[in-house]
C-alpha cells in the first residue's frame, strides 16, 4: 500500500503524537509498505518567537500554507493512496482528502467535550470553543475512523457528530516491551538514571500534571494512607510521582502529608527506567478523572505491578478485571471523604498475601498481552486494506 501519514507539526512539541506517527511509519515500512509522512513546517512561525503571536503564526503555517502544500502533493499521488490522519485534531485538513481513500485515528475527545461544557473541571475559553468547533467541522467529513478505545468511539459518535461508513476500535500497542524485572536489574537501571536504587519500595504515580491526571487527589489520598499507617504503628511507603514539579494547588496538598510520609517528583524518564519503576513499586496509583487511553495502566500490569485506577471508561477497558477501582473524583465531591475511602483501598491492596500478589501479577501480565504493539499494527493494516477495498468499490459504482 501507498500510505501518506498526516501528523502535527514538530514545532508544537506534541511528543506522544510525534511518537505515534513515527511508530506507525517505521512499522508499516518494515512490513513492505510505501510510507510518506507529511506535516506543516515552521515557515511563518520561525520568524516569530514567544507569546501569542507565535501561536497565531503557527496557525498560519498549519491552516493557510499547509493546505496548499497538501493539495500540490496529492496531485502526484496514485489514486490508490490511503491518507491516514494520525489524530482527529487534524480535522481541518480532512476535507482536502475527503474525496480520496482516508482513515482518521481518534485518540480522545477531551478537548471537544470540554469545549461543549461536558467537563466542569476543565473550562474552555471562547477561542478554544471556536477552535474545537473548527476541528470537528473538519473531521465530520471523514468516512472512516479508528478509535483507541470503545469510550473514545462512543465520544466520537456522541459529541463528534460523525456519520461514518466504518468506525473501528483498536487498542493502543505498548511502545516498549514492558515486563517484570529482577531486583538486580531494577537496581542497576535506577542507579543509571540517578534515582535512589536502595530506597524502600514505593507507591507510584505516573502522570503529566494535566488537569485530568488528578495529581492533587493522588497526594490527598496518600496523606490519608500515611495517617492510617501511623495509627497502625507501621512505616508508610514513600510516594514517587513521575510528574512535573508541583504547582500551587499541588503544593497546598503536599502540606497536608504528615512528616512520616515522603513524596518525591521525577520527570524526563525513559522507558527502561519506567519499566524499572513499575517493577520496583508496590502498586500504581492512577485515579485519573479522564483519559484517552491510560498508558500507565497497561504498562504497570505488563510489569506485574498492581493498579488502582478510576472506575470509569476507558480506565476500566484497559484495566479489565486485573485493576482495582475507585470512584471518579468529581469537582463537586468531598475530596477528603474520597481520599479516605481511597486510602483504605490502597491499604487493602498492600496487605495482600505473597501468594495472592504472585497470582495477580501473573494475571496482569497475561492481560497486558492484548496491548502488544504488533497486534495493533496488524489491526491497523487490516482496516486500511478494508477501507481501500470499500473506497475502490464505491468509486467503481459511482
Amino acid at each position: 500500500m501507498k500510505l501518506v501519514l498526516h501528523t502535527h507539526p514538530a514545532f508544537l512539541g506534541l511528543t506522544s503524537q510525534d511518537h505515534f506517527a513515527r511508530s506507525l511509519a517505521e512499522a508499516f515500512r518494515q512490513r513492505g509498505h510505501t510510507v510518506e509522512v507529511r506535516r506543516p513546517e515552521a515557515c511563518v512561525r520561525r520568524w516569530v518567537t514567544g507569546g501569542s503571536l507565535s501561536k497565531w503564526a503557527g496557525y498560519i503555517d498549519q491552516y493557510l500554507l499547509f493546505p496548499r502544500q497538501m493539495r500540490a502533493a496529492m496531485r502526484h499521488d496514485p489514486p490508490s493512496t490511503l491518507y491516514v490522519f494520525c489524530d482527529q485534531a487534524l480535522g481541518p485538513w480532512v476535507p482536502l482528502a475527503a474525496h480520496r481513500p482516508h482513515v482518521v485515528h481518534c485518540h480522545d475527545l477531551l478537548a471537544l467535550r470540554s469545549a461543549l461544557g461536558e467537563i466542569p473541571e476543565n473550562q474552555t475559553t471562547l477561542t478554544g470553543r471556536l477552535y474545537q468547533r473548527y476541528i470537528r467541522r473538519g473531521f465530520q467529513q471523514a468516512r472512516h475512523f479508528i478509535s483507541i478505545s470503545q469510550h473514545t468511539r462512543e465520544d466520537l459518535h456522541r459529541h463528534g457528530g460523525v456519520d461514518p461508513v466504518t468506525s473501528e476500535v483498536v487498542y493502543n500497542g505498548l511502545n516498549h516491551p514492558y515486563r517484570p524485572l529482577s531486583r538486580d536489574v531494577v537496581r542497576q537501571r535506577l542507579l543509571r538514571a540517578g534515582l535512589p536504587a536502595d530506597a524502600p519500595r514505593c507507591v507510584l504515580h505516573v502522570g503529566g500534571g494535566q488537569w485530568y491526571k488528578n495529581s492533587v487527589g493522588v497526594v490527598l489520598l496518600y496523606a490519608r494512607y500515611v495517617h492510617i499507617a501511623q495509627r497502625a504503628g507501621e512505616t508508610p511507603l514513600p510516594l514517587w510521582m513521575v510528574s512535573p514539579p508541583p504547582d500551587a494547588a499541588l503544593r497546598a496538598a503536599l502540606s497536608r502529608v504528615p512528616t512520616a510520609g515522603s513524596v518525591r517528583f521525577f520527570s524526563g524518564l525513559d522507558n527502561d527506567t519506567l519499566e524499572a519503576l513499575y517493577s520496583h513499586a508496590e502498586l500504581l496509583l492512577f485515579p485519573s478523572r479522564a483519559e484517552g487511553f491510560g498508558w500507565p495502566i497497561a504498562e504497570a500490569l505488563a510489569c506485574g505491578c498492581p493498579v488502582i485506577t478510576t472506575d470509569a471508561a476507558p480506565m476500566t477497558e484497559v484495566g479489565g478485571e486485573e485493576a482495582v477501582y475507585l470512584p471518579r473524583l468529581a469537582s463537586t465531591d468531598d475530596a477528603s471523604l474520597w481520599a479516605q475511602q481511597g486510602a483504605q483501598v490502597l491499604v487493602a491492596v498492600l496487605k495482600r498475601s505473597h501468594a495472592e500478589r504472585e497470582k495477580r501479577s501473573a494475571m496482569g501480565c497475561a492481560w497486558a498481552q492484548r496491548f502488544a504493539a504488533d497486534a495493533a499494527i496488524d489491526a491497523y493494516l487490516s482496516i486500511y486494506r478494508r477501507v481501500l477495498a470499500l473506497e475502490s468499490s464505491a468509486g467503481a459504482s459511482a
